[in-house]
């Protein structure tokens, strides 16, 4: 019998990657671990009903952007009642420089008003509840189930979603197929701080438009192949990062200025 030809990739598709192996999912938290050893929110909140209002806000928006707004409101409706008393007119001004600001007030005076007929005034520990709420989905209950009340949830949002597909540790073409990959590979003592660890690394490191792969923690174990190429990354550099008990601490600064960039650039 002639064997038969092996179909050609189609167009424009690119090779199945190695996937990770749970020790190098391990390293890959242990290293984001010692960049970040006190991983946390950067949304500013009271309590996890300012927590929730924040996260809700937070949609299609930034965590700069909700923080400007959130003290002054949450300086005067901290919870449910004050919310609710506070009113949806008065909530949409407050939160007018905020995307998408008239659903999100209608939304937080809807979610104050069943908190309080339907849970007492307090939030919810649990998923389908939180779900329930509205303006609620599955990324903002797994946030206030984290943060509030320790539970190990991972919420994919877009950073998330697109470091666990680049990097390679939990590919998926839905935010709830790489949150199920980041499940099974998480190892148990990171994943309490797993979300903000991928979090953060996707907003200072691993960005959009241009990942800072020579000063990523992680270049070494990451799968993707258009990252910074070995003429640009010292393979010392890589090795160095590979090999170190505790790497140094990722900064704001220190990302805004890779190490030697410009200087190899003048080379």
């Amino acid at each position: 019998m002639r064997a038969v030809p092996k179909r050609p990739a189609a167009k424009g598709s690119s090779p199945k990657r190695r996937a990770f192996s749970k020790a190098e999912a391990a390293e890959f938290y242990r290293r984001l671990a010692a960049s970040r050893p006190i991983p946390k929110t950067e949304l500013e909140f009271i309590n996890p009903f300012t927590l929730l209002v924040a996260v809700v806000l937070s949609a299609q928006a930034t965590d700069v952007g909700v923080n400007k707004a959130t003290p002054a409101l949450f300086a005067i409706a901290d919870t449910p009642q004050k919310m609710l008393a506070l009113g949806e007119e008065r909530l949409t001004e407050m939160i007018r420089t905020i995307g998408l600001f008239r659903t999100k007030a209608r939304n937080i005076i809807a979610l104050s008003r069943m908190l309080i007929e339907q849970h007492g005034g307090t939030v919810p520990r649990d998923r389908e509840a939180l779900e329930k709420l509205p303006g609620v989905g599955r990324k903002t209950a797994n946030v206030v189930l984290n943060v509030a009340f320790g539970e190990p949830t991972i919420a994919v949002d877009t950073h998330i979603f697109r470091v666990a597909n680049r990097t390679g540790i939990a590919p998926g073409k839905t935010p709830f197929e790489v949150e199920a990959g980041l499940e099974r590979l998480t190892p148990a003592e990171y994943k309490l701080g797993a979300h903000h660890w991928l979090i953060l690394h996707g907003r200072y490191v691993c960005k959009a438009r241009k990942p800072d792969c020579p000063v990523c923690v992680v270049a070494d174990l990451c799968r993707y192949g258009a990252k910074t190429t070995p003429s640009e990354m010292p393979a010392e550099l890589i090795r160095a990062r590979a090999e170190a008990v505790t790497p140094a601490p990722l900064t704001e600064t220190s990302v805004s200025r890779p190490l030697g960039r410009r200087a190899r650039r003048r080379v």
